[in-house]
């Protein structure tokens, strides 16, 4: 595992997993909302990602669960949050069971399931293309920010994607997040979840969320953001650390 980034030296604890488009980076925004006096946030890159952008694989959503308990190994912590946005939330489940008693807290950010992705085949065959197709990428983030953000920053944030990921990483942890299959063992988990749903998400929809994570989950509790689609941390960053430092750290909710 490289070298992870942290900020914040407080005794809260979280691992945050970044998506299929983004690498660490991707939490930067909503940093500023939480106190580093009291929080201790680790942002690793994931294979393939960012500082990791050369490593090599598999590039799946076990290793990446892996690499997480690694990075909790290397800062010892015995016991942390773990936080995932989209496909990070996939990763945090597995990370729940496969060490269980060191996970306190679960969060998803528009976050995948532990099923298989809903997609019929020409979806599938859709977002398999944006491995080596930029369009396509602006396309998938465009359709699941609501059809209402700027061009440029589609743009931008589909360009960065190629920019921080290699393609063969980028293609691999999307057949993982998409085909990878553990709802069943997932309905395990106990931890107090938090699921934060975006409004305007036409990937990870609000419905979609309650018929998976929060049927599913005993201890789910969902937050809907009017405002946001499926990327929350650029949308409506310091809302959406009010959220998270409120369930995290419910002495500084407001």
């Amino acid at each position: 595992m490289a070298r992870c980034r942290t900020y914040g030296h407080g005794p809260r604890r979280i691992i945050a997993i970044h998506g299929w488009f983004n690498d660490s980076a991707a939490f930067d925004g909503m940093l500023a909302g939480f106190d580093p006096d009291r929080f201790c946030i680790a942002l690793p890159d994931m294979r393939g990602y960012g500082s990791r952008r050369a490593s090599e694989g598999p590039f799946d959503i076990s290793t990446m669960a892996e690499d997480v308990l690694a990075v909790a190994d290397t800062f010892s912590w015995q016991s942390f949050t773990v936080m995932g946005h989209s496909m990070g939330g996939k990763v945090a489940l597995r990370v729940a069971l496969m060490a269980g008693q060191r996970v306190e807290r679960i969060i998803g950010i528009t976050p995948v399931w532990a099923g298989k992705a809903p997609f019929d085949p020409a979806t599938l065959d859709f977002f398999r293309a944006a491995a080596h197709d930029v369009a396509v990428r602006q396309a998938i983030l465009d359709m699941t920010t609501g059809q209402r953000l700027p061009a440029a920053w589609l743009r931008r944030a589909a360009e960065r994607s190629v920019a921080v990921s290699n393609r063969e990483a980028f293609a691999d942890t999307f057949e993982s997040w998409a085909g990878d299959e553990f709802a069943t063992a997932a309905q395990a988990v106990e931890q107090p979840v938090l699921v934060v749903a975006g409004a305007q998400d036409r990937g990870v929809p609000e419905e979609l969320v309650r018929s998976t994570w929060l049927a599913s989950l005993r201890n789910a509790h969902l937050v809907v953001m009017p405002e946001a689609g499926h990327y929350p941390m650029d949308e409506c960053p310091l809302i959406l650390a009010s959220h998270l430092i409120a369930f995290i750290d419910p002495a500084l909710a407001r």
